[in-house]
Parts: C-alpha cells; sequence; structure tokens
C-alpha cells in the first residue's frame, strides 16, 4: 500500500510541474503589452522598457520559471502586478469560499449518485427508466441555466434565499447554508447524472456475477450482498467517475460564483485573468492544481483501499 501512496504522489507532483511549466511559458510569452497595460497609453517607450525589467520580462524564460518556481517551494508566490496586495492573500481570503463549495457539492453529488444508481440497479422497473431519463437530461442542462432558474424561482419569485451573498460557515452555519444551498444544486446536477449512470451499470454488472448468486443460495441476505459485496466491487467506477467530474466542477464554480456573487476563486480568476496579472494567475493555477491533484489522490487511494487490484495495476 505504501509504494501505491507512493507512485500515486509522484506522478500527481510531476502532473503539477508539467502543468505550471506549460502555463508559465504559454502566460509569458503573450505577455508583450503587459508593461503598457500597467502604465497606461501615456507612459514612454522608456518607462516601458523599465517597467519590463522591473517584471523581469526581459530575462531568458527557464530562468524566470525557475526563479519562480524556486520561490513557490520556498512560499512566496509573488505579488500582483495591478495591486499591492501578494498573490497568497489574494487566494487564501478567497480559497474557503471555493472550498467549501466544492466539497459540499462532491459529497450530496456522490450520496445521491450512489443511492440513485445502486436502487435503479436493485429494484429496476420505473425507478431505473427514472434513473437513465435524469442522467440524460441532468448532464445536458449547464450549470448556469439551472443556477439561473433557482435564483428566478427560489430568490425572486418566493423569496426563500437570498439570491447573492456569502455568510462564512464558522460565523452562521445556517446562515452559510441559505447562501449556498442554490449554488449547491446548481452544481451536482450534472455530477449527480454522470455518476449514477456508471453506479448503475457497474451494479447490474456485479450482480449478475456467480459469487452473488452462490451467496444468494447460502442465504446471505439481499441487503448484506447489495452494501458488503456488491457496492463494494461496484463503487470503484463511481468513484472514478465522481473524481473527472470534480475536475470539471472546478470550471463551472467559476461561473456559478459569479452568478451568486460568492467571494470564491471564480471572482479571482476572472478579475486577474482579464488584466494579464501572471503572477495572480500562475497562483491560481497553482492551487486549482493542487486541488485536483489531492483530489486525484483521495480518489485513488480510496479505489485501492476497495479493490486490492487496482494497487496491484
Amino acid at each position: 500500500m505504501l509504494l501505491f501512496i507512493t507512485k500515486r504522489t509522484l506522478f500527481a507532483i510531476s502532473q503539477m510541474f508539467a502543468i505550471t511549466a506549460i502555463a508559465f511559458a504559454l502566460l509569458y510569452l503573450s505577455s508583450d503589452g503587459i508593461a503598457r497595460s500597467i502604465l497606461g497609453d501615456q507612459a514612454t517607450e522608456e518607462a516601458v522598457a523599465a517597467k519590463s525589467a522591473e517584471l523581469g520580462l526581459d530575462r531568458p524564460l527557464l530562468v524566470r520559471y525557475f526563479e519562480w518556481l524556486g520561490s513557490t517551494l520556498q512560499g512566496d508566490l509573488g505579488s500582483s502586478w495591478f495591486t499591492p496586495q501578494s498573490v497568497s492573500d489574494a487566494l487564501l481570503s478567497r480559497l474557503p469560499v471555493t472550498l467549501s463549495l466544492l466539497i459540499a457539492t462532491t459529497i450530496v453529488a456522490g450520496v445521491l449518485a450512489f443511492g440513485l444508481g445502486v436502487a435503479a440497479a436493485v429494484y429496476r422497473g420505473w425507478l431505473d427508466r427514472f434513473v437513465q431519463v435524469l442522467s440524460v437530461v441532468g448532464y445536458a442542462i449547464p450549470g448556469f441555466l439551472v443556477a439561473l432558474f433557482l435564483v428566478l424561482l427560489f430568490s425572486i419569485t418566493l423569496g426563500w434565499l437570498p439570491a447573492t451573498g456569502y455568510v462564512p460557515i464558522s460565523e452562521d452555519p445556517l446562515g452559510w447554508l441559505r447562501t449556498m444551498i442554490m449554488p449547491i444544486i446548481a452544481l451536482s446536477i450534472s455530477m449527480i447524472a454522470a455518476t449514477a449512470q456508471q453506479v448503475r451499470g457497474a451494479m447490474i454488472d456485479v450482480l449478475r456475477q456467480d459469487y452473488i448468486r452462490t451467496l444468494r443460495s447460502r442465504g446471505t441476505s439481499e441487503s448484506e450482498i447489495v452494501l458488503k459485496h456488491a457496492l463494494r466491487n461496484a463503487s470503484g467506477t463511481g468513484l472514478t467517475v465522481l473524481g473527472l467530474q470534480f475536475v470539471g466542477l472546478l470550471g463551472g464554480a467559476i461561473i456559478v460564483e459569479q452568478i451568486f456573487a460568492l467571494p470564491g476563486l471564480g471572482t479571482v480568476a476572472i478579475q486577474y485573468t482579464t488584466r494579464g496579472d501572471i503572477p495572480v494567475v500562475m497562483g491560481l493555477l497553482l492551487v486549482t492544481s493542487l486541488i485536483v491533484a489531492v483530489a486525484n489522490l483521495l480518489v485513488d487511494l480510496v479505489v485501492g483501499v476497495l479493490n486490492p487490484k487496482a494497487r496491484v495495476a
């Protein structure tokens, strides 16, 4: 198991290194007009050249990347080019909002998707058809359309929930839930749709296996067969799909945060990317890559615990 964890961790680190290197090169190769954007159109060529030198844009690309990498490994992500705020402060002040949204959405989607998928595989009939229709419709509808519909229904029409704003969970858990319930629903529908369909298919395949028939012939209760034996073998597929959906969830969260005015990383992504603030964009990319790497590592570990064959593979 230790070797399995080590391999997955090394793969995640190498993946993050490759992502940051490629992104750094693409961003800096397109940074010709940054100094002019910072100083304004009235700045002289000498002032623009001096600003470019100050930002390090006149140095070789590899030198700049390894300088950034060395500072990052020491915990220094630099400062914004357009504001006096450090990159760490800009990200850490908004990270809890996005993390709470991602974690809550994943938990809700995982519980409902596995519940619906298992129920559809076991009971079949109308419930199975309902899950299949839900999977197609739920996956096809964009999250931002669901978000707009929820605002129109529960905020404008019924007045039950606030349309915008955010309350930290440490200050008021109920207030946090009121501000987050619609974003969670908007983001979780597509995750539920994709994951439930895969769990359903995996459970149907497992329930057809010979060892399941053997367990039934021995008088093992159906609930024990489903929950203890079949679900354990079928959950690997569902967890893998859930992990893949989590990666796409980051992109959806950026849009949903804007709709509900949540002060998360989505605000940073839009504000600083449009400016071309490379230090903040690189910091944002590093944080999101780390979140994805940790999520994938956790999924791999859980799948490895449930299915020893995955560790061998």
